[in-house]
């Protein structure tokens, strides 16, 4: 069974946490193509072959390699006044919000050593926040033509988006990942177009929207670590909850 390491990295600079997930990107990577020059493959796997990042960061807004700079509604001098920062970065999809109360999480994994399909990689991303979802009653759903994990619409609410999902892959070594709303401050994706999806009978949510209560983030991260484990068929190795 594959060995994942765990880093709890707590609150921490978008560009900080970028630096680092490419640093272990790039110690992956290496190992893998030293490894395949050697005509080796680790039995069992080494547990310094995975990577499961968490963290939060201060307000900050990202867009994807594809995504459109027209879906940011403020202006340079806007953006610093208010206090966030702006990135345009190398994963998929538009543009996405992240801040204090949501869990970001960054797999750097080597897919080789699990599957080689970039779909199914997503949606078992999807399964895994899904899975943790129904521990609180509630009901993931994946919607067509879109990534991430949707709550369906009813009389009273729109379709709602509660876990944004944006991947890179080099070698078959992911980085980046997805960003699950818990006590996320939903006023600030007012200030963009999330996905740059314009639909009127879609909006943004929160596991504390929801629930009508502010979330123990701690809890939702056990719950979440066990799920990816489990849809992922890996264990993990010692957690190491800082970085060294």
């Amino acid at each position: 069974m594959e060995q994942v390491i765990f880093k709890d990295l707590g609150r921490m600079s978008y560009q900080e946490a970028w630096d680092f997930q490419t640093q272990l990107h790039h110690e992956v990577v290496e190992r893998k193509l030293a490894l395949r020059k050697a005509e080796v493959m680790p039995s069992p796997p080494s547990s310094g072959l995975h990577y499961l990042l968490f963290c939060e960061h201060p307000p900050v807004y990202t867009l994807g390699k594809s995504g459109s700079m027209d879906n940011l509604l403020l202006d340079s001098p806007s953006l610093q006044q208010a206090g966030f920062e702006f990135f345009k970065i190398n994963r998929g999809g538009d543009i996405t919000y992240h801040g204090p109360g949501q869990i970001v999480g960054y797999p750097i994994f080597d897919l080789d050593r699990f599957f080689t399909d970039v779909h199914r990689y997503v949606r078992t991303l999807e399964e895994a926040v899904i899975h943790t979802l129904a521990t609180y009653g509630l009901q993931g759903i994946r919607v067509e033509k879109y990534t991430g994990v949707w709550l369906e619409a009813s009389d009273e609410k729109p379709l709602r988006k509660i876990c944004a999902i944006g991947v890179h892959l080099s070698r078959w070594v992911t980085m980046h990942g997805f960003a699950f709303n818990i006590n996320t401050d939903l006023t600030h994706f007012e200030h963009i177009i999330p996905c740059g999806i314009v639909d009127e009978d879609k909006a943004v949510t929160s596991l504390a929207k929801e629930l009508g209560r502010y979330q123990d983030i701690d809890e939702v991260k056990q719950r979440l670590k066990h799920h990816f484990a489990q849809v992922f068929g890996f264990e993990f190795a010692i957690p190491v909850n800082t970085i060294e």
